[in-house]
């Protein structure tokens, strides 16, 4: 049996894609085993899938001033050893990795140990972690035609992002039953990531009264971050997070308003869904979904809201004009031939795997 390390965590975002590749790699024969923080949100995760858990130590690369600049790196250095240590008692053929600083130490351990490692890009333009992982990688996937500039020639493939299949599984009725909803009006869908958006969260809820009296709202708002005093508002239901019924609520759907994270956004391209993308200003990130949501709008997926502009009478005009306009954005996505991402990276990992083997 062919044997694999998932890597990546510190959100959602590096933790779906591998949940996504689990399916086939267990159909594929891979014995498959996860590394990631001791208690980051891959964890919590992974936890539902009957597959190992390893946690190691880790620590951030920050590109600002911080106190934790002069202990993180001791951090990554045990991380290292941690990880050195398992790969060798758990001997695996390929490393896959989907990024965050957790996947460094792993990264940087295999290649030591001349492991093969995969790893993904999601962004258009690679995130610092990856960066330190790619001059070891054998091959860097990315989701973008325009990051295919900033790799190695010889190592960057234009996979996508894997997406879980059960996404596109849904059922409509259940989500409406969940959230206590009516068939007779269209519902609104809001992520604002798995740690939640606090502006995005606020400028819903202050839409609301005008909102609801065209629409259902379904509101992922983020861990702590429900408000109780709109609990029993009518047409408004909020969940910190969701994961077996994500698919459910995914297709009661009509429009969803999103942050512009590149899994996220694939995710509603692939379920062919109009949406709104507020991106993480470049004042709290590097810029990254700023980047992501203008590719979309180009190519006609999605509307986009700066979230420096954003206003509740600005959100409530988008969402209706979305509405109105909502089936152009469906033939656009419609016509995006969307890659069949997990065939792609089952390919480069099994060509990976074989080479160890041979």
């Amino acid at each position: 049996m062919k044997k694999i390390i998932l890597t990546g965590g510190g959100s959602a975002g590096h933790v779906t894609p591998n949940i996504a590749l689990l399916p086939s790699l267990k159909e594929a024969g891979y014995d498959v085993a996860y590394v990631g923080s001791y208690d980051g949100i891959e964890k919590k995760l992974i936890s539902d899938f009957d597959i190992p858990y390893v946690g190691i130590s880790t620590g951030k690369f920050r590109r600002y001033l911080d106190l934790k600049n002069f202990t993180d790196p001791f951090r990554v250095i045990k991380g290292y050893g941690e990880a050195k240590k398992f790969l060798k008692s758990f001997q695996p053929d390929v490393i896959f990795s989907k990024g965050g600083f957790v996947s460094v130490p792993v990264v940087r351990a295999a290649s030591s140990l001349k492991i093969p490692c995969i790893i993904h890009e999601s962004d258009m333009t690679p995130g610092l972690a990856n960066k330190m992982c790619i001059p070891v990688a054998q091959k860097v996937c990315c989701n973008f035609p325009e990051t295919l500039k900033q790799l190695p020639h010889s190592k960057a493939i234009l996979t996508g992002s894997p997406i879980r299949s059960e996404l596109a599984q849904g059922n409509k009725l259940a989500g409406l039953t969940m959230c206590g909803f009516s068939a007779n009006a269209p519902v609104i869908m809001v992520i604002g990531g798995s740690l939640g958006a606090a502006n995005v969260n606020k400028a819903v809820r202050d839409a609301l009264p005008k909102l609801l009296t065209d629409f259902q709202v379904v509101h992922l708002c983020g861990k702590d971050k429900i408000d109780n005093l709109l609990l029993n508002t009518a047409g408004y239901k909020q969940f910190e997070y969701v994961k077996a019924e994500l698919k459910d609520l995914f297709a009661m759907a009509d429009l969803v308003i999103s942050r512009a994270g590149a899994n996220a956004i694939c995710e509603l391209l692939a379920l062919k869904k109009p949406n709104i993308l507020i991106p993480l200003p470049a004042s709290s990130s590097r810029g990254d979904q700023i980047l992501n949501a203008r590719s979309f709008e180009a190519q006609g997926f999605s509307m986009v809201i700066q979230e420096d502009d954003l206003t509740t009478e600005m959100l409530v005009d988008k969402v209706h004009e979305l509405y109105f306009t909502r089936h152009s954005f469906r033939d656009a996505m419609n016509k995006s031939g969307q890659m069949d991402s997990i065939k792609t990276i089952l390919r480069l990992i099994n060509e990976a795997a074989n080479e160890t083997n041979n």
